[in-house]
């Protein structure tokens, strides 16, 4: 009997082993989620193990599988996440772990004001729930604790070690589940009257399970982790996830390619669409597509006077003023360092002038903290197939408005780079 329950205790261990490990190797390309998952969704049945089956061992004592090869073999595997991570992935599954176990409780405390029925003359047995739930929760502490203390003795241990790394990996799971097993055993003792026996029987267990552990780890770091991952890529796709992952990625490249990543808007690369899209209007559906090329005014004096972190800063809110008038289907695009250009498709020019007297009243409004002057921008207009009937013509005609918009305004005040009022731009 004795024989049997240890065969079974290392066919667990094993099979623990190589599926999370196995789950851990693939994370690059499934994802770390399913590594966590695994690893958490499999917490209650470790603690309901540790509090209810135990079995008989060598020499009188009683060991439970599920503080031996579920509790061990977690340990051990967020071990191997900081060793293969960092630091900052490992507290991933811990807070998880402990504050669902705290939400457990809330609502298995919440759940005793329902009114139930008895079906099947069955009731909730909320005194076992609350045991489970206290017993989980004690143990995702542990657990927290535990993982700071493996963490840091295994660094401490590495100037002796650095050489003899599955030695190390013993130690430090060894001394810790040591620690473990007593906070635990304390819990079960006051919860459901855990003989000694359960204590120094599940000790002698868990330092077996640290020794196989540990070999079992550096063998993977040793052997498995520094082979090239080789996975032969599927012809086709026959998975229903890769495919929405891969419609997803395609739009979000489609929106992301060509994008300024200062301003967030379109750049210049852009324009051959623009141009591809206006033809298609103005040509064969017979649409208008208006044109604005909006300048900042004095650019280089902002940067000259309050610094390059100030005009990028100035770009900034300047696209987001513009992008918050625009309609879904305009494109904003940086055309140049502090010149944009709008394109709208099915606006005529009426429509086009009324945009861009919000657009300008939008910038004006801006209140930059590091510029102690307005913000202004001069804008020109021109619209489909009124002002040309391709889109360099457009171009080149909003272009001239704007200059000619500039020149007016610096006419009227050369020292502002704006007349007196910055609303006073009137679209042309």
């Amino acid at each position: 009997m004795q024989l049997t329950n240890a065969l079974l205790l290392v066919l667990e261990l094993l099979l623990y082993f190589t599926v999370m490990a196995g789950l851990f190797r693939l994370r690059h390309r499934l994802g770390i989620g399913i590594f966590f998952c695994a690893l958490g969704v499999m917490h209650f049945l470790e603690t309901y193990l540790a509090a209810i089956l135990y079995i008989p061992f060598f020499m009188g004592s009683a060991i439970s599988p599920g503080s031996t090869i579920l509790f061990s073999g977690k340990l051990v595997m967020l071990l191997l996440l900081y060793i293969r991570e960092d630091a900052q992935t490992v507290r991933q599954p811990i807070y998880g772990l402990l504050i669902g176990n705290f939400l457990t409780v809330a609502l298995v405390f919440m759940a005793r004001a329902h009114f139930v029925s008895i079906t099947a003359g069955r009731v909730p047995d909320y005194s076992f729930m609350d045991e489970m739930g206290g017993l989980m929760v004690w143990g995702t502490l542990l657990l927290y604790v535990d993982s700071i203390l493996i963490i840091l003795l295994y660094e401490r241990l590495g100037p002796w070690l650095r050489r003899f790394q599955a030695l190390r990996l013993c130690i430090a799971a060894m001394v810790i589940l040591s620690f473990d097993q007593v906070g635990f055993w304390l819990a079960l003792h006051l919860v459901i009257g855990a003989p000694v026996e359960v204590l120094v029987g599940g000790w002698a267990a868990k330092m077996v399970a640290a020794c196989c552990y540990g070999v079992l780890v550096w063998g993977y770091l040793r052997y498995v982790e520094r082979a090239p991952l080789t996975i032969p890529r599927p012809q086709r796709i026959s998975d229903i996830f890769d495919l929405l992952t891969y419609r997803e990625k395609y739009e979000d490249l489609l929106q992301s390619v060509g994008r300024d990543k200062l301003t967030g808007a379109y750049d210049r690369s852009r324009l051959p669409l623009e141009e591809d899209r206006s033809s298609s209007l103005f040509g064969r559906q017979q649409r208008p597509f208006s044109l604005l090329v909006v300048d900042i005014d004095r650019f280089k004096s902002i940067n000259d006077d309050f610094g390059h972190a100030a005009g990028d800063e100035v770009l900034r809110q300047v696209a987001a003023a513009m992008q918050s008038v625009l309609r879904k289907e305009d494109r904003l695009i940086r055309y140049g360092g502090d010149e944009f250009v709008v394109c709208c498709s099915g606006l005529d020019g009426r429509e086009a002038g009324a945009l861009s007297e919000r657009i300008a009243g939008r910038i004006a409004a801006l209140q930059v903290e590091r510029v102690s002057r307005p913000v202004t921008a001069s804008i020109g207009t021109a619209t489909a197939p009124d002002d040309g009937v391709s889109f360099d013509e457009l171009f080149a005609q909003a272009d001239h408005r704007l200059y000619e918009e500039k020149k007016r305004r610096h006419a009227g005040d050369p020292g502002s780079g704006a007349s007196g009022n910055p609303l006073s731009f009137q679209p042309v």
